[in-house]
Protein backbone atom coordinates (compact mmCIF):
# COMPACT_ATOMS: atom_id res chain seq x y z
CA UNK A 1 0.00 0.00 0.00
CA UNK A 2 1.10 3.29 -1.04
CA UNK A 3 2.30 5.97 1.89
CA UNK A 4 2.43 9.01 0.29
CA UNK A 5 -0.69 10.63 -1.65
CA UNK A 6 -1.64 9.74 -4.87
CA UNK A 7 -1.21 12.23 -7.00
CA UNK A 8 -1.86 12.85 -10.98
CA UNK A 9 0.56 15.88 -13.17
CA UNK A 10 0.92 17.31 -16.48
CA UNK A 11 3.92 19.43 -17.76
CA UNK A 12 3.78 22.63 -19.77
CA UNK A 13 6.35 24.52 -22.05
CA UNK A 14 9.57 24.08 -23.25
CA UNK A 15 12.38 26.14 -22.15
CA UNK A 16 10.45 28.08 -19.10
CA UNK A 17 8.47 24.44 -17.43
CA UNK A 18 5.97 24.39 -15.05
CA UNK A 19 4.07 21.49 -13.95
CA UNK A 20 0.22 21.24 -12.98
CA UNK A 21 -0.29 18.85 -10.09
CA UNK A 22 -4.11 17.84 -9.86
CA UNK A 23 -5.51 17.00 -6.23
CA UNK A 24 -8.57 14.72 -5.25
CA UNK A 25 -9.87 15.81 -2.25
CA UNK A 26 -7.89 15.91 0.86
CA UNK A 27 -4.97 15.43 -1.64
CA UNK A 28 -1.70 17.80 -0.45
CA UNK A 29 1.33 18.43 -2.80
CA UNK A 30 4.22 20.15 -1.41
CA UNK A 31 6.40 22.51 -3.07
CA UNK A 32 9.68 24.83 -1.88
CA UNK A 33 8.57 28.67 -1.06
CA UNK A 34 8.44 30.46 -4.34
CA UNK A 35 7.73 27.71 -6.35
CA UNK A 36 4.26 27.94 -6.33
CA UNK A 37 2.82 29.52 -9.82
CA UNK A 38 -1.12 29.41 -9.51
CA UNK A 39 -3.69 26.93 -8.26
CA UNK A 40 -7.55 26.65 -8.42
CA UNK A 41 -10.04 27.84 -5.64
CA UNK A 42 -10.56 25.55 -2.99
CA UNK A 43 -7.06 24.56 -2.53
CA UNK A 44 -5.49 25.69 1.48
CA UNK A 45 -1.86 26.65 1.34
CA UNK A 46 -0.56 25.74 4.75
CA UNK A 47 3.40 26.76 5.82
CA UNK A 48 4.88 23.56 7.26
CA UNK A 49 8.43 23.04 9.57
CA UNK A 50 10.57 21.19 7.87
CA UNK A 51 9.47 18.68 4.66
CA UNK A 52 5.93 17.82 5.53
CA UNK A 53 6.62 13.76 5.93
CA UNK A 54 5.04 12.33 8.88
CA UNK A 55 4.21 15.71 10.62
CA UNK A 56 1.62 14.40 12.60
CA UNK A 57 3.62 11.55 14.47
CA UNK A 58 6.82 13.35 14.89
CA UNK A 59 7.74 15.63 18.05
CA UNK A 60 9.05 19.06 17.90
CA UNK A 61 12.51 17.89 18.29
CA UNK A 62 12.06 15.26 15.21
CA UNK A 63 10.75 17.94 12.90
CA UNK A 64 13.41 20.47 14.28
CA UNK A 65 15.84 17.88 12.83
CA UNK A 66 14.21 17.01 9.98
CA UNK A 67 14.38 21.13 9.01
CA UNK A 68 17.60 21.24 10.03
CA UNK A 69 19.11 18.42 7.14
CA UNK A 70 16.97 20.76 4.86
CA UNK A 71 18.81 24.05 5.47
CA UNK A 72 22.41 21.58 5.23
CA UNK A 73 21.87 21.10 1.64
CA UNK A 74 20.55 24.65 0.61
CA UNK A 75 16.38 24.57 1.12
CA UNK A 76 14.45 26.27 3.15
CA UNK A 77 13.70 25.78 7.16
CA UNK A 78 9.76 25.91 5.82
CA UNK A 79 8.19 24.27 2.68
CA UNK A 80 4.50 25.07 2.04
CA UNK A 81 1.73 22.43 1.32
CA UNK A 82 -1.56 23.05 -0.36
CA UNK A 83 -4.62 20.85 0.25
CA UNK A 84 -7.47 20.34 -1.83
CA UNK A 85 -10.28 21.23 0.39
CA UNK A 86 -13.03 20.97 -1.85
CA UNK A 87 -15.47 18.04 -3.14
CA UNK A 88 -14.01 17.84 -7.28
CA UNK A 89 -10.48 17.61 -8.37
CA UNK A 90 -8.25 21.09 -8.27
CA UNK A 91 -5.29 21.37 -9.66
CA UNK A 92 -2.14 24.24 -8.54
CA UNK A 93 0.89 25.03 -10.83
CA UNK A 94 4.53 25.04 -9.73
CA UNK A 95 7.43 26.54 -11.95
CA UNK A 96 10.94 26.06 -12.86
CA UNK A 97 13.16 28.99 -11.84
CA UNK A 98 15.62 29.04 -14.71
CA UNK A 99 15.09 27.39 -18.02
CA UNK A 100 15.73 23.86 -18.11
CA UNK A 101 13.74 21.01 -17.95
CA UNK A 102 11.35 19.35 -15.04
CA UNK A 103 12.18 15.68 -14.32
CA UNK A 104 9.09 13.77 -12.85
CA UNK A 105 10.00 11.16 -10.50
CA UNK A 106 7.98 7.73 -9.53
CA UNK A 107 10.07 6.84 -6.21
CA UNK A 108 7.98 3.69 -6.27
CA UNK A 109 9.86 2.86 -9.94
CA UNK A 110 13.35 3.92 -8.12
CA UNK A 111 13.64 1.75 -5.41
CA UNK A 112 12.13 4.30 -3.05
CA UNK A 113 15.18 6.66 -2.99
CA UNK A 114 17.01 8.99 -5.51
CA UNK A 115 20.09 11.57 -4.52
CA UNK A 116 20.31 14.26 -6.13
CA UNK A 117 22.19 17.84 -6.31
CA UNK A 118 21.20 20.30 -3.94
CA UNK A 119 18.30 22.84 -4.70
CA UNK A 120 16.97 20.20 -7.55
CA UNK A 121 13.79 19.73 -5.84
CA UNK A 122 10.87 21.79 -6.80
CA UNK A 123 7.69 19.44 -5.33
CA UNK A 124 6.38 15.94 -4.31
CA UNK A 125 3.19 14.43 -2.87
CA UNK A 126 2.71 15.13 0.50
CA UNK A 127 4.58 11.82 2.47
CA UNK A 128 7.80 12.24 0.29
CA UNK A 129 10.92 12.79 2.81
CA UNK A 130 13.36 15.38 1.59
CA UNK A 131 16.86 14.29 3.54
CA UNK A 132 20.07 14.87 3.10
CA UNK A 133 22.85 12.33 1.81
CA UNK A 134 26.48 12.27 3.43
CA UNK A 135 29.36 11.41 0.54
CA UNK A 136 31.05 9.36 2.30
CA UNK A 137 34.30 9.38 0.26
CA UNK A 138 37.08 12.33 1.09
CA UNK A 139 37.97 12.95 -2.29
CA UNK A 140 34.39 13.09 -3.77
CA UNK A 141 33.63 15.96 -0.76
CA UNK A 142 36.31 18.10 -1.93
CA UNK A 143 36.20 17.91 -5.47
CA UNK A 144 32.70 16.90 -6.39
CA UNK A 145 30.89 20.05 -7.58
CA UNK A 146 28.45 19.01 -4.81
CA UNK A 147 30.51 18.63 -1.65
CA UNK A 148 29.49 16.22 0.76
CA UNK A 149 26.38 17.26 0.86
CA UNK A 150 23.94 16.13 -1.73
CA UNK A 151 19.72 15.97 -1.51
CA UNK A 152 17.90 12.77 -0.64
CA UNK A 153 14.26 11.89 -1.97
CA UNK A 154 12.67 8.84 0.06
CA UNK A 155 9.23 7.64 -0.09
CA UNK A 156 6.56 6.04 -2.72
CA UNK A 157 5.13 8.68 -4.53
CA UNK A 158 5.24 11.52 -7.16
CA UNK A 159 8.81 13.99 -6.88
CA UNK A 160 9.52 16.89 -9.13
CA UNK A 161 13.28 17.74 -9.87
CA UNK A 162 14.35 21.33 -12.43
CA UNK A 163 17.50 21.08 -14.16
CA UNK A 164 19.19 23.12 -15.93
CA UNK A 165 19.31 23.07 -20.32
CA UNK A 166 18.24 19.91 -21.60
CA UNK A 167 17.94 16.48 -19.46
CA UNK A 168 19.43 12.84 -20.45
CA UNK A 169 18.15 9.97 -18.77
CA UNK A 170 20.85 7.20 -19.21
CA UNK A 171 20.38 3.75 -17.42
CA UNK A 172 23.51 2.57 -16.31
CA UNK A 173 23.77 -1.96 -16.54
CA UNK A 174 26.23 -3.49 -14.15
CA UNK A 175 29.62 -3.00 -14.99
CA UNK A 176 29.25 -0.15 -16.94
CA UNK A 177 31.25 3.37 -15.73
CA UNK A 178 30.29 7.13 -17.29
CA UNK A 179 32.38 9.68 -16.36
CA UNK A 180 30.65 13.32 -16.48
CA UNK A 181 31.36 16.67 -15.83
CA UNK A 182 30.44 16.70 -11.91
CA UNK A 183 27.96 20.17 -12.39
CA UNK A 184 26.34 18.02 -15.13
CA UNK A 185 25.12 15.43 -12.40
CA UNK A 186 21.35 15.71 -11.59
CA UNK A 187 20.83 13.09 -9.69
CA UNK A 188 20.87 8.79 -9.24
CA UNK A 189 19.12 6.04 -7.84
CA UNK A 190 20.20 3.57 -5.64
CA UNK A 191 23.04 1.23 -7.12
CA UNK A 192 24.92 4.06 -8.67
CA UNK A 193 28.75 4.75 -6.91
CA UNK A 194 29.63 8.00 -7.24
CA UNK A 195 33.29 8.61 -7.37
CA UNK A 196 35.36 11.82 -8.45
CA UNK A 197 38.93 11.25 -10.89
CA UNK A 198 41.65 13.36 -11.64
CA UNK A 199 41.64 14.21 -15.15
CA UNK A 200 45.36 13.62 -15.57
CA UNK A 201 48.01 14.84 -17.60
CA UNK A 202 49.87 18.53 -17.56
CA UNK A 203 48.47 19.48 -20.75
CA UNK A 204 44.47 18.20 -19.72
CA UNK A 205 45.30 19.89 -16.20
CA UNK A 206 46.87 23.47 -17.63
CA UNK A 207 45.02 24.00 -20.99
CA UNK A 208 42.31 21.78 -21.13
CA UNK A 209 39.38 24.19 -19.21
CA UNK A 210 37.32 21.56 -18.32
CA UNK A 211 38.39 21.36 -14.84
CA UNK A 212 40.95 18.70 -12.67
CA UNK A 213 38.57 16.44 -11.97
CA UNK A 214 35.48 14.78 -13.48
CA UNK A 215 32.48 12.23 -11.53
CA UNK A 216 32.41 8.56 -12.70
CA UNK A 217 29.36 6.60 -11.96
CA UNK A 218 29.43 2.76 -11.76
CA UNK A 219 26.92 0.25 -10.85
CA UNK A 220 23.29 -0.51 -12.38
CA UNK A 221 20.84 2.52 -11.88
CA UNK A 222 19.33 5.32 -13.81
CA UNK A 223 21.35 8.80 -13.81
CA UNK A 224 20.01 11.95 -15.08
CA UNK A 225 22.26 14.26 -16.70
CA UNK A 226 21.46 18.53 -17.32
CA UNK A 227 23.41 20.01 -20.55
CA UNK A 228 23.96 23.49 -18.71
CA UNK A 229 24.98 23.43 -14.62
CA UNK A 230 23.54 26.58 -13.89
CA UNK A 231 27.03 27.63 -12.08
CA UNK A 232 28.17 27.52 -15.18
CA UNK A 233 25.36 30.01 -17.06
CA UNK A 234 25.73 31.83 -13.81
CA UNK A 235 29.67 32.05 -14.26
CA UNK A 236 28.79 33.18 -17.75
CA UNK A 237 26.35 35.59 -17.30
CA UNK A 238 28.68 37.45 -14.69
CA UNK A 239 31.42 37.50 -16.36
CA UNK A 240 29.86 39.47 -19.66
CA UNK A 241 27.97 41.38 -16.88
CA UNK A 242 31.37 42.49 -15.34
CA UNK A 243 33.73 43.02 -18.23
CA UNK A 244 33.83 46.69 -19.78
CA UNK A 245 34.71 47.07 -23.70
CA UNK A 246 36.94 49.72 -23.75
CA UNK A 247 37.14 49.83 -27.43
CA UNK A 248 33.12 50.16 -28.00
CA UNK A 249 33.33 53.67 -29.42
CA UNK A 250 36.61 52.91 -31.68
CA UNK A 251 36.37 51.65 -35.52
CA UNK A 252 38.41 48.52 -34.49
CA UNK A 253 36.36 47.70 -31.32
CA UNK A 254 33.56 47.67 -33.53
CA UNK A 255 35.35 45.48 -36.65
CA UNK A 256 36.04 43.27 -33.42
CA UNK A 257 32.29 43.40 -32.06
CA UNK A 258 31.14 42.38 -35.90
CA UNK A 259 33.95 39.76 -35.53
CA UNK A 260 33.11 38.16 -32.57
CA UNK A 261 29.00 38.22 -32.97
CA UNK A 262 28.09 41.30 -31.00
CA UNK A 263 27.69 43.88 -34.17
CA UNK A 264 25.09 41.34 -35.25
CA UNK A 265 22.87 42.50 -32.21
Amino acid sequence: MLQNHEIDYRIFGEEMQYVEVELDPNETAIAEPGAFMMMDDNIQMETLFGDGSQQQNSSFLGKLLNAGKRVLVGENLFMTAFTNVGNGKRSVSFASPYPGKIIPLDLARYGNRVVCQKDAFLCAAKGVSIGIEFQRKLGTGLFGGEGFIMEKLEGDGMAFLHACGHVIEKRLIPGETLRIDTGCIVGFTNGIDYDIQFVGGIKNTIFGGEGLFFATLRGSGTVWIQTLPISRLAGRILRYATTSRKEEGSILGGIGNILDGDGWR
